[in-house]
């Protein structure tokens, strides 16, 4: 009986016990096997799990947030607030589509990762070749592929000369790779050259393609702004209940009326929930993402500027990232009587400006900045052009000297290019021992091997047509301009940089080298089937991975998350999608695939890597806002709760009334929305949510609010002797600019005045202050305080704000030198 065999597996064993394996033969199969196998393996395709968007729509609507906005909707709609009802919904219905926007965005990844796949095959049924949907194909069929083809399914070539494959965009190899008989092909991979048939061994979500794809569908875990939204969220109910729940018993105690407690439940609750916490920190993100995208990064995915600003760890792809993915010459090494110029030279003239040949392009490119070399060429007609053969592994060109005589030129594989000399010990070639020239150029060769370098032998005729060694020419894909200077400053923020790329070990170390890098490049299996602290181990101190295939890529992010570090990734093929979307921050740079800008929460429109020092930086200045905004919440919430209940526990009175409650509440949405242009601390680390640093500093500013109001009450209760209307508009004109002040506390580590505010935070907190002052001055809906009182409110509020600054900077020599496990927790 048929049964598959991994392409892994694959590689060394024959082809003939692979067609015994998989009950097939060189003829193929019959239609009647084929529509059996169809049923047994399922089509070759690339499957996914559908998720309806009306449930992707309702996830945006459960949590301890949207859930405290749902409770106060039922209550408004309980005691017929409408006006609140209408705000609340409007706020929860932006909050849950700006959310389910961003996801939809972000889901089409396997779709275009699907364009990547052969529509089309050309397969052997029933003995005859015919054309089909690549879909229908199963593992045991024979096809054929040649120029222009998307490999259809994972294959062992069985028949033909070569073909030239194209793989960068599924291994990261950056040259084309040469395949003959018993070689592997991979779905998804392009055929540049050659014609061959091929025996497939694995289909669809089996295939190595699909395998990458399977990874990308996998679900990510919560962003790490969601966890801290969450531990808020959970912190203010948790506050908000207990204390909403004291101030409703008393006041069934006291038979206040139902209703009445109800509304002022309501109102609290509405002051206290941070409601318009998602949308503040969605403008303040998509205002930063407007900067990026000034600086040509360009944001799919908002939580994705927070985890970059907490990155520890970059993960970067070399071919097309730190590299350009163009070959180009790295060393010259001329043989004999010949020069280096001799070596570019001819090897120019046994290459053709017509090909699209990497190759080629690099050897004009070299002599582009030779007047002498070019003239030579000038000198010089081509008869003959034999195009490379990679059964004999070399170029050959016939070339005319102006009138007097022909010569040859052959450039390829080393050892092809020395066989063309005689090998008779006797013989001598320009003085020099054919033996001893052979020793010396597979000396030169496996130098150039070891530092990565491919080696090419350049051999010319002279006019008798005796062949000799010209020299070696070695090539490589060098590093960006940038990408040394890049690395260098994200060090110089505590990132760790590692390199990771399915080019040969040899390869990654040389590029290390020239990148400043350390040099310490694993294999895959040096953490492969580890047990987890040993792999975590291992990974965490590489300095980079070589020869890796997509799971490997997507298994090295994952271990360094399970070892507690915020991942950066980027690339730009197929093969890094997986590890794109598994990443923290998933960084698609220029020129990527869209399958890998798909998968990517962030892409580069500009070449190389430098564009992420910019982006790190930014990312810095919107966290640190986020920060400030989420300590000012929090402490606004435990300052008006825990004030409010206090009195009318203590005192059986109402310290602010709902229409204040509703009024502080929008006075403190105008400068809060403001928070995304102020200017912020100079940061150069990366930035993470310490929630027992957040909560820690934001309760201890929240209980030295209460403790300023309650003095404040006391003095109009006790020493001024105070009615109740004025001295709930004192308390209101308080909270409002004590508040509004806090926030010039919380946006920075040092004293207030060490970063000067934007002046579009500074004036929307003045001018809703001064809002404020009039509204109690003049009487507006409240009851009126005159000039005296207000300034006297200011004043209090000032001094207030003064000593809150400088117990700040002490409280958070606190809170690093002690572990509040409460708040860690």
């Amino acid at each position: 009986m048929d049964q598959k065999i991994k392409v892994e597996e694959a590689v060394n064993i024959k082809t003939s016990e692979l067609l015994e394996t998989l009950s097939s033969d060189l003829k193929g199969l019959s239609s009647e096997e084929a529509r059996k196998r169809l049923q047994k393996y399922g089509y070759n395709e690339i499957s996914e799990e559908k998720i309806s968007p009306i449930k992707k729509l309702l996830k945006f609507f459960w949590g301890p947030i949207p859930w405290m906005i749902e409770t106060a909707l039922i209550l408004s709609i309980l005691i017929q607030h409408w006006a609140d009802f209408t705000v609340i919904l409007i706020l929860l219905l932006i909050n849950g589509l700006v959310g389910f926007w961003q996801e939809y965005k972000a889901d089409n990844a396997i779709d275009l990762l699907k364009e990547k796949l052969a529509y089309r095959a050309r397969v052997l049924r029933d003995g005859k070749w015919d054309v089909i949907p690549s879909r229908l194909l199963v593992p045991g069929d024979i096809v054929k592929i040649r120029l222009g083809d998307i490999v259809p399914a994972d294959l062992k070539l069985t028949e033909g000369d070569y073909v030239n494959v194209d793989e960068s965009s599924i291994t990261g190899e950056s040259l084309p790779v040469d395949k003959t008989v018993e070689s592997i092909c991979y779905s998804g991979s392009v055929i540049q050259g050659g014609e061959m048939k091929g025996l497939v061994l694995e289909t669809g979500m089996d295939t190595f393609f699909g395998r990458a794809a399977g990874l990308v569908t996998k679900s990510k875990t919560k962003s790490h702004l969601e966890e801290a939204v969450i531990k808020i969220g959970d912190y203010l109910i948790i506050l908000d209940a207990i204390l909403v729940s004291f101030i409703f018993i008393a006041g069934l105690f006291r038979n206040q009326s139902f209703f009445e407690i109800l509304g002022f439940s309501l109102v609290l609750t509405i002051a206290s929930i941070p409601v318009a916490q998602p949308a503040v920190l969605s403008v303040t993100m998509t205002v930063g993402a407007m900067a990026l995208a000034k600086k040509k990064a360009i944001v799919s995915k908002l939580s994705a500027i927070e985890e970059m600003a907490g990155m520890d760890v970059l993960c970067s792809d070399k071919t097309g990232t730190l590299t350009k993915n163009k070959v180009k010459i790295a060393e010259i090494a001329p043989f004999g009587k010949f020069t280096m110029d001799d070596v570019l030279f001819f090897a120019a003239l046994a290459s053709s400006k017509e090909a699209s040949d990497a190759i080629d392009e690099a050897v004009y490119a070299e002599i582009k900045g030779s007047k002498i070399l070019i003239n030579r060429l000038w000198e010089h007609k081509l008869i003959k052009f034999n195009p490379f053969d990679p059964i004999k592994k070399s170029v050959e060109t016939e070339i005319q000297y102006k009138d007097e005589y022909a010569f040859k030129v052959s450039k390829g594989a080393p050892q092809v290019i020395l066989s063309l000399l005689s090998r008779s010990s006797s013989s001598k070639e320009n003085g020099v021992d054919l033996k001893d020239l052979e020793k010396k150029v597979n000396g030169k060769v496996d130098v150039f091997a070891s530092r990565g370098y491919r080696a090419l032998g350049v051999a010319k005729t002279d006019v008798e047509g005796n062949w000799s060694f010209v020299g070696l020419i070695s090539l490589y894909d060098p590093p960006r301009k940038d990408s040394k200077e890049t690395i260098a400053a994200a060090r110089s923020m505590g990132i760790d940089v590692k390199m990771v790329t399915g080019d040969h070990i040899a390869i990654a170390k040389e590029i290390a080298k020239e990148l400043n890098l350390d040099t310490n490049i694993m294999l895959p299996s040096s953490f492969l089937n580890k047990p987890d602290r040993q792999a975590e181990e291992i990974v965490e101190d590489a300095s980079g991975f070589a020869e890796v295939f997509p799971e490997h890529k997507y298994q090295i992010v994952e271990i360094l998350q399970r070892n507690d570090k915020i991942v950066g990734m980027t690339g730009d093929g197929v093969n890094d999608a997986p590890a794109l979307k598994k990443a923290d921050a998933g960084i698609a740079v220029f020129g990527a695939t869209d399958a890998a800008k798909s998968a990517a929460d962030i892409v580069f429109t500009k070449p190389g890597l430098s564009v992420i020092i910019n982006a790190i930086t930014e990312s810095f200045k919107i966290f640190h806002r986020m920060r400030s905004y989420s300590i000012y919440r929090v402490a606004e919430t435990i300052r008006i709760l825990i004030f409010s209940a206090i009195i009318i526990l203590a005192f059986n009175f109402y310290p602010v009334t709902a229409l204040m409650l509703v009024l502080i509440a929008l006075l403190d949405d105008i400068p809060v929305m403001t928070i995304a242009y102020d200017r912020t601390e100079e940061l150069n680390r990366p930035q993470k949510w310490d929630m027992y640093q957040v909560l820690g500093m934001s309760t201890f500013l929240g209980l030295l609010g209460v403790l300023s109001s309650l003095i404040l009450f006391y003095i109009g209760i006790k020493v001024l002797n105070l009615n109740a209307g004025i001295l709930q508009s004192i308390i209101f004109l308080k909270l409002v600019v004590a508040g509004h002040l806090t926030m010039f506390v919380t946006r920075n580590t040092g004293h207030f005045w060490s970063v000067m505010p934007s002046g579009i935070f500074f004036w929307s907190v003045i001018l809703t202050d001064i809002f404020a002052t009039l509204l109690v001055v003049f009487g507006w809906y409240l009851t009126p305080i005159g000039w005296e009182l207000a300034l006297l409110v200011w004043l209090y509020s000032l001094t207030a704000f003064l000593i809150e600054d400088q117990l700040k900077i002490y409280f958070y020599k606190v809170l690093d030198s002690h572990d509040l496990k409460y708040f860690k927790s």
